[in-house]
């Protein structure tokens, strides 16, 4: 098989439709696959390396279910979505309900984790080290909860744990799509609407809630950025489609 490759194209989408980001995960995620495919038929020197991206952005308020998540833990019908301006969907990603919104930083590693490591569990855990180690940054404690994925500050206090990154994923050949979802400047009354990954006592946060003032969106991207290509060992090629 071709050399491992950790080159990783990156591409900030700015805000963006949700239906219209997954459709483009979708076309790169297919096409990774369809490569590795490709590859099993064909001789080792005319196989080709698989490509791998990061995609950056926010979406206008959405909620996404998971497909092993409960519709009960939306809290809103659809008259009262439309009165936040929100929309819902239901998609192929596992984990349960979530909240996207503006303030927001989704990132959606496209990887053929064979160019890094097939593993699944390794995977989730260095995206949430990516995470901890960026909150670290700002003097923010970031730790993991057994049982349930993403980052938590006071994770093991009772009734104190506090999500501030969400993780959600599909996994196919060892590609990987959807991801994470980072509150920086995040409205959290969208929250309410909901049990977050299916939990009734336990709530969302984010940087601006935490610290009491606004961050600017460009400056933590660019340390999340950074964060992921050392835990990766990835290099990031800035402004590739």
């Amino acid at each position: 098989m071709p050399a491992p490759n950790r080159t990783v194209r990156f591409q900030d989408m700015g805000v963006i439709d949700y239906k219209e980001a997954w459709d483009q995960q979708e076309e790169l995620f297919q096409g990774i696959i369809d490569r590795k495919m490709k590859n099993r038929n064909l001789p080792e020197d005319q196989q080709e390396t698989t490509q791998n991206y990061l995609l950056f952005c926010e979406h206008p308020h959405v909620y996404t279910l998971g497909k092993n998540g409960s519709e009960n833990n939306l809290l809103a019908d659809m008259v009262q979505l439309q009165n936040k301006q929100a929309t819902f969907y239901k998609i192929n990603r596992g984990g349960d309900i979530t909240y996207h919104g503006p303030g927001q930083i989704v990132g959606y590693p496209i990887l053929d984790l064979d160019n890094f490591s097939p593993d699944i569990h390794l995977y989730v855990a260095n995206l949430e080290e990516a995470v901890i180690r960026t909150i670290a940054r700002y003097g923010l404690r970031g730790e993991r909860l057994k049982g349930a994925s993403g980052v938590w500050l006071d994770a093991e206090l009772p009734g104190k744990a506090r999500k501030i990154c969400a993780i959600g994923i599909r996994s196919s050949r060892w590609v990987t799509m959807h991801g994470f979802a980072f509150n920086v400047n995040s409205d959290l009354s969208y929250f309410e609407l909901i049990n977050p990954c299916g939990f009734t006592d336990k709530k969302a946060t984010s940087m601006q809630a935490e610290l009491k003032k606004k961050f600017d969106m460009e400056e933590v991207k660019t340390a999340l950025r950074q964060e992921l290509e050392a835990v990766f060992q990835m290099e990031l090629k800035l402004g590739e489609n």
